[in-house]
């Protein structure tokens, strides 16, 4: 007896038994500040007036409720604690992996996967990253919302990757992002203008070349700490 088209089926009905369970997501509703399945952006209040391309982010459950690590010990949920949405992006839940167990993983990483800590559904993953930084300290350059932000990503393995961090989530939400409104450009860059414009009244052409110094150190310690001092940054 051909035991190998058995074995197909079984394996084509055990992915087909993890995707039927993606029910349909509600539409995109800024008004209510609802984004299911989203990854949500917005403008932190000194930083971004400095460096507009850093903001707070956070993910949103699959009812289109945002959860965002906000501060030490504190895992906001239902807001992004520090303003409305200015930015998000959709995922499609089909790039990523929910294994019910070691066998069942459509991603490469099998064991590495489960040994970090997979999930069966999007909101197990964003749960499990809740509870794994509810107890963690805030800090704006080792350990902040886009940390939270690559663990979810990781637990989902989107993509089928295990390596998001936080240069690459940024970099995702910065350039496939959708802005919500043109109100929310105007809110994300008119501080940074004004800044600028001022501090170039005040001190001259000095002022932009110490302001891009500022954003250029800022970015080399992302990226110099994200590679280089993996220990130091969590995600």
């Amino acid at each position: 007896m051909d035991l190998e088209p058995a074995y197909k089926m079984e394996s084509i009905r055990a992915v087909q038994d993890i995707q039927h369970e993606f029910w349909p997501l509600d539409e995109i509703n800024p008004e209510n500040t609802k984004f299911p399945c989203c990854l949500v952006w917005t403008p932190l209040p000194v930083v971004s007036w400095l460096a507009p391309f850093i903001g707070h982010v956070g993910i949103c459950t699959e009812d289109g409720s945002a959860v965002a690590f906000s501060g030490s010990n504190f895992i906001n949920v239902d807001d992004c604690a520090l303003g409305s949405v200015a930015k998000y992006l959709q995922l499609d839940r089909k790039q990523c992996c929910f294994p019910r167990n070691l066998a069942a993983h459509t991603c490469k990483h099998g064991y590495k996967h489960s040994e970090f800590g997979s999930a069966t559904t999007w909101d197990d993953a964003i749960q499990s990253s809740v509870r794994h930084f509810e107890h963690k300290s805030y800090n704006l350059f080792t350990c902040n919302s886009y940390s939270f932000l690559a663990n979810c990503l990781n637990r989902l393995c989107f993509g089928g990757s295990m390596d998001w961090n936080m240069i690459n989530v940024g970099v995702l939400l910065l350039f496939k992002g959708h802005w919500v409104d043109n109100i929310s450009i105007l809110r994300s860059f008119s501080p940074f203008i004004l800044v600028v414009c001022f501090g170039i009244f005040m001190v001259g052409w000095p002022f932009l070349v110490a302001l891009l110094s500022f954003s250029l150190i800022l970015l080399a310690w992302f990226v110099f700490g994200t590679y280089c001092l993996k220990s130091l940054l969590d995600s």
